[in-house]
């Protein structure tokens, strides 16, 4: 079957085995690029298929979106509910240092599996796991009525925040640096930065970004970090010590009262397709992957989120 891997020539679609693995059978029917993706692969990253954010289809013909996470389900963390943090050994993500979606079929265990609710296309579910790191970004923003609310970063996860946010019947404003996304922010209803705001999530991930939201926030408030830094993270010293500002960590998705975030982001999705539609600004084949990361890579190429589609 075909595979994307990184390899010394970039980004290439190779040979790679049928799936063995026990569990469920998908033949992959999205997968989307995500940031991590482009940077891992500009990076050299090499040794296995790329592809955390993929759904499919199984052999009854049923749609699902994979929730990639690999977790012990024993030890404390994951029995609380906290997979994302989980503390065995084989912790980690498909897609991730390990084989993922980027390909004609894969195998998956069962409790990977999101079943797609109705409105939710399977071309379009690969947003399911960018969606859920927002969704689970604005949960632990803990946001209480009447706040206000700002995302920093017009890519997919900031416009993925501030679709989950009006979801919860918030006020939501955004502040991006480029043009297509301000058209994409405008169609999710979404207005540009002004003043200050309770609460403010940084999904751009730069220093830049981060001291925008420090500024955004008002004294006593909330940032939300859903930026990913490497080393260290950028905090503006001053500004938040004078403010008191609060900063909050979330990575990944995990379970709110048994409920799986990836399954309320699931839901999000189905009930507004203009999500999808405003976000998903790229499909490619699987066979013009090189060409689909080069473009995801690029934000003069109108780029938000890129698909591909084997």
């Amino acid at each position: 079957m075909r595979a994307v891997r990184n390899t010394d020539q970039g980004i290439l679609v190779v040979e790679a085995d049928e799936p063995g693995a026990p569990g469920v059978r998908l033949t992959v029917a999205s997968a989307g690029i995500c940031g991590t993706d482009v940077n891992f692969a500009r990076g050299g990253v090499q040794g296995y298929t790329y592809g955390h954010e993929f759904a499919g289809i199984a052999a009854d013909g049923r749609c699902y979106a994979v929730e990639p996470t690999v977790y012990c389900g024993d030890c404390d963390e994951c029995r609380a509910g906290h997979v994302q943090r989980c503390t065995a050994p084989e912790h980690g993500t498909l897609g991730v240092f390990r084989d993922g979606g980027m390909c004609d079929a894969v195998t998956v265990p069962e409790n990977m599996l999101v079943p797609l609710p109705d409105g939710l296309d399977v071309r379009d579910a690969c947003l399911v796991e960018p969606a859920s790191v927002a969704w689970h970004g604005v949960r632990s923003a803990a946001l209480t009525p009447g706040e206000r609310v700002a995302v920093v970063g017009g890519g997919s996860i900031g416009l993925l925040a501030a679709a989950a946010i009006r979801q919860r019947g918030f006020d939501i404003d955004i502040e991006v640096r480029h043009k297509h996304q301000r058209i994409a922010a405008d169609r999710l209803e979404v207005g540009a930065a002004e003043g200050t705001y309770d609460v403010v999530i940084d999904a751009a991930g730069s220093e830049s970004g981060l001291a925008r939201c420090a500024e955004l926030a008002r004294r006593g408030g909330r940032v939300v970090l859903l930026g990913v830094y490497q080393h260290t993270i950028p905090i503006q010293g001053v500004v938040s010590l004078v403010k008191e500002l609060t900063y909050v960590h979330s990575i990944a998705y995990s379970r709110h009262d048994g409920i799986r975030d990836t399954e309320q982001a699931a839901a999000l999705l189905a009930g507004n397709p203009t999500i999808a539609q405003a976000v998903i600004t790229h499909r490619f084949p699987l066979d013009e992957a090189a060409e689909a990361f080069r473009v995801a890579g690029d934000r003069a190429s109108g780029a938000i989120k890129v698909v591909l589609h084997p």
